[in-house]
């Protein structure tokens, strides 16, 4: 069997390999990586709203790769982007069976917006019923006669007006106070009221007047008890419960019951108001809500990542951004590493004013603030995805310039850099041709951590709405919208899990590349 490395003619290079493959959790993490970015490049035959291919009167279309107008299909004379699952159920498709739509296995692509009726099944009525203390008011006489009051009946009856109400005696004793017009603090007390109501009846603090006060104004309020739950009920469009919490509907009579249902079936059509009801002894309030579809939306048959603020598709979002990323991140670290690479090798080969001249201007270069050219890059050309990966790219190089300039230093005295000079080979191909070769070790060591970085950096951009131009699909922009929807817990978990997962097995492979290029990997430290 012909495997990598029986191709690998250079020795060194073949021990490297074989120790890399040696390391199971480096050799996993690079496999598992290769796999999920093989598979995103070919995110339009997975998830697409538009076809694979398409077989119309004896024509051949390949939607997901060109565009075709809708006139194309439909002789409408128009010539925008088509719908094609409105087209696949018109007669064209559906009553000719030599014409064929053939969808990726994922009809949702990255853009398409879902219709909230496909989502919308039979809507439930959601019911919250929370006790609430009835408040009261009575105006009483010096006699402690009640002369005008608001609410009272809850307490004394519906069809009871007492002259009097049960005071306790220290209550009495605080409205004389303040009928003879003497400084009184706020006193309340509980008392059982002949509605079999138990109140918390209370006094406001009192200070003197001109003119002793004619009434005394006693504040009613209900006394709760402590542990009272509240609780919800779901009925389904037929009026029938679905579930309850905190046993609201079996402590109520049946006339709250038929009073409940009443509101359910209306709210069905309409808002209906909050209404108050007794449940067991006690008025609650209850609130009647529609579940209704909105974005963004859970997971739910079709959607197995949910559906974001703008209706898109989770799912094919990461995968597409998945792509994205992972091109952005090698296309940053091959960039940014050949500048550095140039430059390193530049200084290292050349040193004494040469090198330090360069050095001077690195250090002038690396304090110019990235984001802020960034931003004035992207309001004056507009964000894209090659002027981020040019921003970024020249800003990036720095770090591995280093490297490459001491691997020269080091190397540029060595006795095969002296003979190629002997023999006059031009500096150009001492460099690259017989340096670089031994110098690549801190390159490719790091090319894994660069990449880790690049997508870090890429996802923080778009979290910060500096990266990519909407609506690209991207992990930061998702998690941007989990910032603004902090109860869909959808859009943080996907798209956090799958920058974990593809850092975490760059870092392993990372890992795997530096121990494959140690020279000691056994030696100890004495």
């Amino acid at each position: 069997m012909l495997t990598p490395a029986k191709l690998i003619k250079n020795p060194l290079a073949k021990k490297r390999y074989l120790r890399f493959m040696e390391a199971k959790r480096a050799r996993y993490s690079f496999f598992l990586l290769f796999i999920l970015y093989f598979i995103s490049l070919f995110s339009e035959f997975i998830c697409n709203d538009a076809p694979i291919y398409i077989r119309a009167d004896g024509r051949s279309y390949f939607p997901a790769l060109f565009f075709y107008p809708e006139t194309e299909f439909t002789g409408s004379g128009k010539r925008t982007r088509p719908d094609y699952k409105a087209i696949s159920q018109t007669p064209i498709f559906t009553q000719n069976p030599n014409n064929v739509m053939v969808f990726p296995p994922f009809r949702f692509g990255p853009y398409e917006s879902a219709k909230i009726r496909s989502l919308q099944s039979a809507p439930n009525i959601s019911v919250s019923a929370g006790p609430r203390p009835v408040m009261a008011t009575a105006n009483i006489q010096k006699d402690h006669a009640v002369v005008r009051s608001r609410s009272l009946e809850y307490f004394t009856g519906p069809n009871e007006k007492p002259e009097r109400l049960p005071l306790p005696p220290e209550i009495r004793e605080a409205a004389d106070r303040r009928f003879k017009n003497q400084k009184a603090p706020f006193i309340s007390r509980a008392v059982k009221t002949p509605g079999g109501k138990t109140a918390v009846i209370s006094l406001s603090t009192f200070s003197p007047r001109e003119n002793p006060p004619q009434t005394v104004r006693l504040t009613l309020r209900e006394e709760i008890p402590k542990g009272l739950p509240a609780g919800e009920m779901v009925f389904d469009p037929k009026l029938k419960l679905v579930s309850q919490t905190g046993k609201i509907w079996d402590r109520m009579e049946p006339k709250a019951r038929e009073k409940t249902r009443a509101h359910v079936r209306l709210r069905l059509r309409r808002y209906v108001e909050p209404v108050h009801l007794d449940i067991g002894g006690f008025r609650h309030r209850l609130s009647f809500e529609k579940e209704e579809a909105r974005f963004p939306f859970p997971p739910a048959p079709g959607h197995p990542m949910g559906i974001d603020g703008a209706g898109r598709d989770v799912f094919a979002r990461m995968l597409y951004g998945l792509r994205t990323s992972v091109t952005f991140g090698l296309l940053l670290v091959l960039f940014s590493m050949s500048i550095g690479v140039a430059a390193g090798a530049f200084q290292g080969y050349y040193g004494g004013m040469t090198d330090m001249t360069a050095q001077r201007l690195i250090e002038i270069w690396s304090a110019l603030p990235f984001l802020y050219v960034m931003i004035l890059a992207g309001s004056v050309f507009g964000r894209g995805f090659f002027l981020l990966l040019l921003c970024y790219g020249v800003f990036n190089w720095i770090g591995i310039s280093y490297y490459v300039r001491a691997e020269f230093l080091r190397l540029r005295r060595r006795p095969f850099v002296e003979a190629a000079r002997s023999m006059g080979i031009p500096a150009r191909k001492i460099i690259f041709r017989h340096i670089l070769p031994n110098a690549l070790t801190p390159v490719i060591t790091f090319f894994p951590f660069s990449l880790v970085g690049a997508i870090g950096a890429l996802t923080a951009l778009d979290y910060l709405g500096f990266g990519l131009p909407p609506p690209t699909p991207s992990w930061g922009e998702l998690l941007a919208q989990a910032r603004q929807f902090r109860w869909a817990w959808w859009l943080i978990l996907y798209p956090s899990a799958a920058l974990f997962v593809v850092m975490l097995c760059a870092v392993f492979v990372g890992e795997g590349v530096r121990n494959a290029y140690d020279p000691k990997p056994y030696a100890l430290l004495k």
